[in-house]
């Protein structure tokens, strides 16, 4: 008879909490194969995503909270991953891809192609498979990046079969083109093509595709997100406040269109010396930690300007495959991380909401009011509203209990605008100037009369 019981184990299992998920590894049903022999146990922990930046600390956590139960001896953790994605119908255009990211930029020259390349080549390192769809038919410069010259072949079923680098299949129109030939598109052609790229590619199994989206809001994006099963967008912008601007022009349309925002990544970000070390901000700092403040979001990391960067490019070797412990390669990795975090985090709030707005009107309509998905009309009272904010400044973290005094916020406050998050929730804008909560549906349901 063993010393220890399997329930035993998942009891003091529950001590640990994946900090993103926000619950136990118990309850997410991230604990398998536990084994028991004497005082040796054993067992698998799966994580959503090999590319979890907490990996290790669960290891270490799950490790230390079963070596101390009463005659456990010995204790083995296997960490493992299935990556985990959005349900897929019979109709999905990427019926074997599980998350589709789309990489945005508001303005050109921030580095997003760039960035779209090493975060995938990051992401694969990890075990993951990647792929990457390079949209931007205007300016596509995905295969230079990656030093791909070959043309798609196409198989049995018509179908093309994306060439590969550095471990991550690559679709692009820059394949199809001269090196000379400008893309001079016109917006029907632009979409057809788009289609074709979604629908007329064998991806086979992936846990990511990236996408690498020209810069703006125009053509492209609207056929995107309308078209594609997109799990969540990156946004790319520099320190300078006109990128910033143009970046939440960005933002906002993902917003408008209910694609979840994961977050920003700032680029450029300050040039460390390689010879005394110092970082340099040659354009500013923080741009992207405000503008990521200002719009309730995430900031993913920042990105050093590293002159390894440009031999990169020119090299078609990413910089995480030139030289991985350059200051610029361990941003990337850690961005990478954080992405697939979010993605992680994005996938489970979608698969846990059971109540979804079909009309949102509190900040259009007085008294404020939802409509909601089965018919219910639900009204709504600000302050109270207000009061009920989830965020960390309102609430404590560890115990949820409210912190926010109702003297500290006046009674004829307002919802002032409401930003979609995802198809989850919903970011409002009060009178007071407090934006950084985030109203899950099924709490706007709760909090309607």
């Amino acid at each position: 008879m063993p010393l220890v019981s399997e329930a035993q184990v998942l009891q003091a299992l529950k001590a640990v909490n994946d900090p993103d998920l926000n619950r136990d590894i118990v309850s997410l049903g991230f604990v398998k194969n536990i084994k028991i022999c004497d005082g040796n146990v054993a067992f698998d922990v799966e994580l959503t995503t090999p590319a979890c930046p907490v990996k290790e600390l669960l290891k270490q956590q799950a490790h230390d909270v079963v070596k101390a139960l009463p005659l456990v001896t010995n204790v083995e953790v296997k960490m493992t991953a299935q990556t985990r994605g959005r349900p897929v119908g019979s109709a999905d255009v990427l019926k074997g891809v599980k998350n589709v990211i789309a990489i945005a930029s508001g303005k050109g020259g921030v580095g997003k192609s760039t960035a779209t390349t090493n975060l995938a080549l990051s992401l694969a390192a990890t075990g993951a498979k990647v792929g990457i769809l390079d949209a931007d038919v205007y300016g596509p410069s995905v295969p230079g990046m990656l030093g791909i010259t070959e043309r798609p072949r196409v198989n049995d079923e018509g179908k093309a079969i994306p060439p590969e680098a550095y471990g991550v299949k690559v679709m692009s129109v820059g394949m199809m083109m001269g090196d000379n030939d400008p893309g001079i598109w016109r917006g029907p052609i632009v979409s057809r093509i788009l289609q074709q790229f979604l629908g007329a590619v064998e991806w086979g199994e992936l846990d990511y595709l990236l996408m690498d989206l020209p810069p703006g809001t125009g053509d492209v994006q609207l056929t995107l997100t309308q078209s594609a099963p997109i799990n969540g967008a990156v946004i790319v912008t520099t320190p300078q406040d006109v990128a910033l601007r143009i970046a939440r022009k960005g933002l906002r349309m993902f917003q408008q269109v209910n694609v979840p925002i994961l977050g920003i990544i700032e680029n450029m970000s300050g040039f460390v010396c390689s010879s005394c070390g110092a970082v340099h901000d040659i354009f500013k700092r923080g741009g992207g930690e405000m503008a990521a403040a200002d719009m309730a979001v995430p900031l993913l990391g920042t990105i050093p300007l590293d002159p390894l960067m440009v031999q990169a490019g020119d090299l078609g070797k990413p910089l995480v495959a030139l030289d991985k412990n350059s200051p610029g390669a361990l941003a990337f990795e850690a961005v990478a991380k954080r992405v697939a975090a979010q993605i992680s985090i994005v996938n489970y709030n979608e698969s846990m909401v059971k109540n979804r707005p079909k009309e949102m009107h509190l900040h259009d309509q007085d008294p404020p009011k939802i409509v909601w998905d089965d018919g219910a009309i639900l009204v709504y009272n600000a302050f109270e509203l207000r009061m009920a904010c989830p965020c960390a400044a309102c609430r404590d973290e560890m115990t949820g209990v409210k912190t926010l005094r109702e003297e500290d916020v006046p009674k004829d406050v307002k919802v002032l605008e409401t930003r979609p998050v995802g198809r989850y929730g919903q970011n409002p804008v009060f009178s007071d100037g407090h934006a950084s909560g985030i109203y899950v549906n099924d709490l706007l349901r709760n909090l309607g009369k």
